[in-house]
């Protein structure tokens, strides 16, 4: 099935997004995780792709396995920097052979060995939108996910450029939108506005993820540089007197921001687990949640 074909249900499909482990520990706890989130009946489960296909194996690995052993669908993120054209359709064609049917189309960060001034292999997809077109002609059948960024993308040094890039990636074929880690959702409700304006109609699903200790914080203020922490959420987790209790307000900060969006109707909420079942589920409880495919 694919993910328009949900998002259309009229229902908030709520989704979460694992990532391959480095080492067999991780894989041990990603296991665990996967067992335990799968009461919870997401929309959808997504598996991310390291950096100029770092994790290209791993990530084809983790895809392939949730095909074969949960009901969920399978999002396999894709990124295009420096990958060829004929790389870019092995890929697709080992997917779309193990039963994967969407594709998040991401331009993808340049590795951190990457000899900087170093030429693209022949063919390589200069923009997201090249590699939307590139899935969209040769696999007219498989559904496109991109990306947004409410709080603008951390390169961009002009927001209205920013909407004309976006709806090129639409137009080339997108079928819906997954933003950023946000934790204000007026920042959410301002970005789905700015996109009406500029002629992008496509869902928008909200990227949720709760802050689960000061690394982790930390570490989202890496990820996204322009993420914008609130007064609320710092004052919270400076009360906190113990790393579960920071756990526990970023959790709760979350949980509000789901219900929030529950109630104003998001086509779609995806939860950035970090592999991390504890605080999902809490989130889930929380809410009175039994399943979260389309919840209302």
């Amino acid at each position: 099935m694919l993910i328009k074909e949900i998002l259309i249900e009229g229902k908030t499909a709520v989704s979460y997004e694992f990532f391959p482990p480095k080492n067999p520990l991780g894989w041990e706890k990603l296991y665990q995780t996967i067992t335990d989130l799968n009461h919870l009946n997401p929309a959808y489960i997504s598996v991310t792709y390291g950096a100029g296909g770092a994790t290209r194996e791993h990530t084809h690995k983790l895809v392939t396995q949730l095909v074969r052993e949960t009901d969920a669908e399978i999002v396999a993120h894709l990124t295009c920097v420096g990958h060829s054209r004929d790389e870019m359709k092995s890929i697709l064609d080992r997917y779309a052979e193990s039963g994967v049917h969407n594709i998040l189309a991401l331009k993808g960060d340049t590795p951190s060995d990457r000899i900087v001034g170093r030429s693209k292999p022949p063919g390589a997809f200069p923009h997201a939108s090249d590699l939307v077109f590139f899935i969209k002609d040769n696999y007219p059948g498989m559904g496109i996910g991109v990306s947004g960024f409410p709080e603008g993308h951390p390169s961009s040094v002009n927001r209205l450029e920013e909407l004309v890039f976006l709806k090129e990636k639409v137009d080339a074929g997108a079928d819906y939108i997954v933003t950023q880690l946000f934790f204000d959702n007026r920042d959410y409700y301002d970005f789905v506005d700015r996109c009406i304006i500029a002629g992008i109609t496509v869902p928008v699903i909200a990227g949720i993820m709760p802050v689960t200790g000061l690394s982790n914080m930390n570490h989202m203020a890496k990820l996204a540089p322009r993420t914008r922490f609130p007064s609320g959420l710092i004052r919270a987790v400076n009360r906190a007197e113990t790393d579960e209790g920071v756990e526990m307000a970023g959790t709760h900060w979350a949980t509000e921001q789901m219900r929030d969006l529950l109630d104003r109707g998001a086509p779609g909420i995806h939860l950035y687990t970090l592999n991390n079942s504890a605080s999902t589920i809490r989130m889930g409880e929380s809410l009175g949640l039994v399943g979260f495919h389309n919840l209302r």
